[in-house]
């Protein structure tokens, strides 16, 4: 099979195109013959490690965490009716060297989700945007624990940044479980973008206030905010929040210190929290994995310039520039495709 390897840690020309044997599955896991990888931040981050030069753990990683494909077959301990199933996968190369950037991969069985009738495309765009965002829907002391349509009626939702790929997906899970969405821009073309995604009302905070807008909207402030970057938003976060509610950080673009008014969150018992999602709490997580694979099955939730979410392609030889234009912060998902589809 064909796989993109690296075995140094450092920039985009690390990664290598090679030929490895398919592996088989060992007990508790699946090979997967994988159609699309999906291409993430951390993807790059963890290739680019703590120090040029320095190697994997296993001396070689195929990077990739999300992806979507056929099960070719099963491990000891599993369940043969897999064998055939389209599915699509969730952190593959955490603390492993089976990422989803190869024409197959092996992936523990507790990774892996039917994918139904949807799209190997939004498979491949399901793990970390979506269950990042589904965190960030559901940490807040108002908040449900279980999205589903109706699970936010009643419910004002602030995505900072809806034309990123949590951005989006936050904007769908939000609308599909029926919140009032309200998203900011820094653009026209990415207020069209969080429109088609669903958002319910958009901001461009480049040429309005924010907080006054937001409070002309929800009165009594915001129930969950999704934040892209809390150091330059904090200030503004302060003021919509309606109490009890929190501010989900599940990165630091903009800086990487927050420094929170204390006063204005003390009388709301607002919170704060930070969501990584590789270390969520695994009742969290497990329900997150099912609410958005019955998201996705349903049909609630899409990918492609239509849904707010373009996607950019890349054949596996070109994993290099995938991860360029990820870091690059290209608008959209960026996804590649493999020989093996």
């Amino acid at each position: 099979m064909k796989a993109i390897v690296y075995r140094r840690s450092g920039g985009p020309e690390v990664l290598e195109l090679v030929d490895q044997p398919v592996p088989e599955p060992g007990p508790g896991e699946v090979l997967v013959r994988v159609a699309v990888s999906g291409v993430n931040p951390t993807d790059w981050k963890f290739r680019s490690g703590g120090g040029a030069g320095t190697p994997p753990a296993e001396g070689w990683q195929i990077p990739g965490q999300d992806g979507a494909g056929v099960v070719e077959a099963v491990g000891t301990g599993v369940d043969a009716a897999l064998v055939g199933e389209r599915v699509w996968i969730w952190e593959a190369a955490w603390q492993r060297p089976w990422g989803t950037a190869a024409e197959y991969t092996l992936a523990p069985v507790r990774h892996v989700k039917r994918l139904g009738p949807a799209s190997f495309d939004l498979g491949a765009c399901l793990g970390i945007p979506f269950l990042t965002a589904h965190r960030c829907l559901t940490v807040g002391e108002t908040m449900p624990r279980h999205l589903h349509a109706g699970a936010l009626t009643d419910r004002t939702v602030l995505v900072q940044g809806g034309a990123g790929a949590v951005g989006n997906a936050a904007i769908q899970l939000a609308r599909w479980s029926d919140a009032i969405v309200i998203a900011t821009v820094s653009s026209p073309e990415k207020a069209q973008l969080a429109m088609s995604a669903g958002a319910t009302h958009v901001l461009n905070y480049r040429d309005q206030d924010v907080a006054a807008e937001v409070r002309k909207i929800a009165p009594h402030g915001v129930d969950a905010v999704v934040e892209v970057a809390a150091a330059p938003n904090a200030a503004v976060d302060s003021q919509v929040l309606a109490p009890y509610g929190a501010v989900a950080m599940y990165a630091d673009d903009g800086g990487a210190e927050v420094t929170v008014p204390i006063r204005p969150n003390m009388a709301p018992n607002t919170r704060w929290q930070f969501v990584l999602v590789y270390t969520l709490p695994a009742v969290a997580k497990a329900q997150a994995v099912e609410d958005v694979a019955t998201a996705a099955i349903d049909g609630a939730i899409r990918v492609g310039a239509d849904a707010g979410l373009p996607l950019h392609y890349h054949p596996l030889a070109d994993a290099a520039q995938a991860h360029r234009d990820v870091e690059d912060s290209v608008v959209g998902k960026v996804l590649i495709t493999t020989a093996a589809e």
